[in-house]
């Protein structure tokens, strides 16, 4: 009888046991999700503060030059040509400068001046859309181009220079390393990162007169004072190459139009600056590109350009022109009368 009353005791005490047991847990779990929801509560109050800030697509996610191991799967000659042309592009003038080893036919400067890091780097005036895009229409000559073209544009334009002949080793070269860098791009597309970026428009005339200012400050350091850059060891080549003078790009080259040198400079320059760690603002590149171009420099015969006045860019600063717009404005802007009108007179 007393045993069976034990058994009714302890029945009785395990269950209030496992009933305290679960109170203690459903207390303390409450405290948690208490704690949590508070704290959740006020990292949305104090998020919701924060403006919305949309990602920019134009610096996600950029096209890269295909990796050197890849080269392997390749012919001992294509491996060769493909090295010799990226040699081209980064030494230019050891092999085809004043005292170039090859020939005398540009002014100095390297292509990789304006093609930086041998024309690989995003919004760095890259090489890995042309593969893909040439033979091109360009409005500049009216006719279709071919890479050869397109090349010996750089050597009479950027360089200054002479064309390159050709049928020669070291045309077949820089073709070959274009190809290259270009080998994965889908034709008829232009990868995220090719060329130089557009920037937004100012809304008044760029200041070359401030832009004189910048230039003090973030340029002549590298490119000195008087513009002429500074001469490598060597004596063949420039460390830092000549914004303007006698061995600078010439007034046909693609950086002479404000628009360019701006979006060039802005995710480039100075030494150090990338896509991800601009130095410059906006009115800065603007501005100390009107002030680079507003500088003597060597001059090319134009007179073929543009054959059509109508397809000539709203900043180039040689006329005639199909608009009302002076040559000063087209330079130096503003450019929002000139795009306007250039829009509203489009051919259908």
């Amino acid at each position: 009888m007393n045993n069976k009353i034990n058994e009714k005791e302890v029945k009785r005490l395990f269950v209030i046991l496992k009933i305290l047991v679960l109170l203690i847990f459903i207390t303390i779990g409450s405290l948690i999700a208490g704690t949590f929801l508070s704290n959740t509560s006020i990292k949305l109050h104090t998020d919701s503060k924060k403006p919305f800030v949309k990602i920019d697509t134009n610096f996600t996610n950029l096209w890269t030059a295909p990796s050197d191991w890849r080269l392997v799967r390749l012919s001992a000659e294509e491996q060769s040509m493909i090295k010799y042309g990226k040699e081209l592009i980064a030494h230019t003038a050891d092999y085809l400068g004043p005292k170039g080893s090859v020939a005398s036919i540009s002014n100095g400067m390297n292509c990789q001046n304006c093609h930086l890091n041998a024309g690989t780097q995003p919004w760095g005036n890259n090489y890995f859309g042309v593969e893909a895009n040439y033979p091109k229409f360009r409005e500049r000559s009216g006719a279709v181009e071919n890479q050869v073209k397109r090349v010996n544009d750089c050597f009479e334009r950027s360089l200054n220079g002479k064309k390159l002949d050709s049928s020669s080793h070291e045309m077949k070269a820089i073709l070959a390393y274009i190809k290259w860098l270009g080998s994965d791009v889908p034709r008829k597309t232009t990868p995220r990162g090719t060329g130089i970026f557009k920037l937004k428009g100012l809304s008044r005339a760029t200041n070359a007169e401030k832009g004189h200012l910048v230039y003090e400050q973030k340029c002549q350091s590298c490119h000195q004072a008087n513009g002429d850059g500074l001469m490598a060891a060597n004596g063949k080549s420039y460390t830092y190459p000549p914004l303007w003078g006698a061995h600078s790009y010439n007034n046909g080259a693609g950086l002479y139009r404000i628009s360019n040198f701006a979006g060039y400079v802005k995710y480039n320059m100075p030494l150090g600056t990338s896509y991800k760690r601009p130095q410059l603002t906006d009115e800065e590149a603007w501005d100390v590109a009107a002030f680079v171009n507003s500088m003597p420099r060597p001059e090319k015969d134009l007179s073929k350009d543009w054959p059509d006045k109508a397809g000539k860019p709203f900043d180039h600063p040689f006329g005639p022109y199909a608009d009302p717009f002076s040559e000063v404005q087209h330079k130096y802007g503003p450019y929002k009368p000139i795009k306007e009108w250039k829009e509203a007179h489009k051919k259908k």
